[in-house]
C-alpha cells in the first residue's frame, strides 16, 4: 500500500467515524449562535422584580438570629438577606450548623424569619410558592400543574439547585418556574427553547452524565481525532497535488 493510499484511507475512515459528532457540534453551534441567550434563559417570560417600599419598618436581624438560636445550634452565619415574599419583608438567613472542625466546604442551611417581628416562619407553602411564581411570570400565565421536588437525578432540569422546591408549570406562556421552599425565592425558569438548548449542549460537550464537564474523555478523544482528520486532509492534499509535486521536483 502506497503512502498516498494509506493517508487517503485514514482520512476517509476517520471522517466517517467522527462525522456524526462533527455534525452535532456544527448544528449545536449554529443553534447557540442564532438564539438570543436572554430568551433561552426565559427573561422574556418574566416580570420586572417587585421591590419592598423604602418606608418599610423591620426589626434588627439580631432578633431573628436569637429566635433561630433558640431552636438550632448555630456555628456561624453565612449571610442575611431582606427579601420580598408576597409583598411582605422576610429575612432569609443562611447559616452553618454542626460542622465545627469539618471540611473546607460546609453545607449552608437556610431559615426564614418575619422581618417585622423577628419571629421564625415555616418554609413556603404550596399556595405561597404559587404566588411567588405568579409574581415572576408575565401577566396572563395560568397555572396548570404543581409538583414538590425533594430530589433530582443527574438529567433533571433543576439539577444542583436548592431542594425542596416547587415546580410550577404555566400555560401562556408554556414554562415551568422553580421556587425554593427554604430560600423562599424564585430560582429559575425552564421552557422548550431552553430544553432544546440543553439537549444540544449535551452533544456539544459530549458529557452525557453531568452535561457541563469539558474534561471528559469522549470530548478529548474526539477532539484529537478531529485534529488528526484535518491534518490527514492537509497531508493528502500535499502528497496528491500536482502543483506541489512540480515545485518540489
Amino acid at each position: 500500500m502506497t503512502t498516498q493510499l494509506l493517508i487517503r484511507k485514514t482520512h476517509r475512515y476517520l471522517g466517517v467515524f467522527i462525522g456524526i459528532q462533527l455534525l452535532a457540534w456544527t448544528i449545536s453551534g449554529l443553534y447557540f449562535s442564532w438564539n438570543n441567550i436572554d430568551n433561552v434563559h426565559g427573561d422574556h417570560m418574566r416580570k420586572s422584580p417587585h421591590f419592598l417600599d423604602a418606608k418599610i419598618e423591620v426589626v434588627s436581624p439580631s432578633q431573628a438570629i436569637k429566635q433561630l438560636e433558640a431552636s438550632i445550634k448555630l456555628d456561624s452565619i453565612h449571610s442575611i438577606h431582606l427579601i420580598n415574599i408576597t409583598n411582605k419583608p422576610v429575612y432569609q438567613i443562611a447559616y452553618f450548623s454542626g460542622h465545627a472542625g469539618g471540611g473546607a466546604h460546609p453545607h449552608a442551611h437556610y431559615a426564614l424569619a418575619d422581618a417585622t417581628t423577628g419571629q421564625m416562619r415555616k418554609p413556603l407553602t404550596k399556595e405561597e410558592a404559587i404566588l411567588v411564581a405568579t409574581d415572576n411570570v408575565v401577566s396572563g400565565a395560568i397555572v396548570s400543574d404543581v409538583k414538590l421536588l425533594e430530589r433530582t437525578d443527574r438529567h433533571d432540569e433543576f439539577l444542583e439547585r436548592p431542594l425542596p422546591a416547587y415546580a410550577i408549570t404555566f400555560n401562556n406562556p408554556d414554562c415551568t418556574v422553580y421556587i425554593s421552599t427554604e430560600l423562599g425565592t424564585f430560582q429559575t425558569i425552564r421552557h422548550n427553547q431552553w430544553r432544546v438548548f440543553d439537549f444540544l449542549y449535551t452533544f456539544h460537550t459530549m458529557d452525557y452524565q453531568g452535561i457541563d464537564n469539558f474534561n471528559n474523555w469522549f470530548l478529548k478523544i474526539f477532539s484529537a481525532l478531529g485534529i488528526i482528520t484535518v491534518l490527514s486532509g492537509f497531508t493528502l492534499f500535499y502528497v496528491s497535488s500536482r502543483t506541489i509535486r512540480k515545485i518540489t521536483q
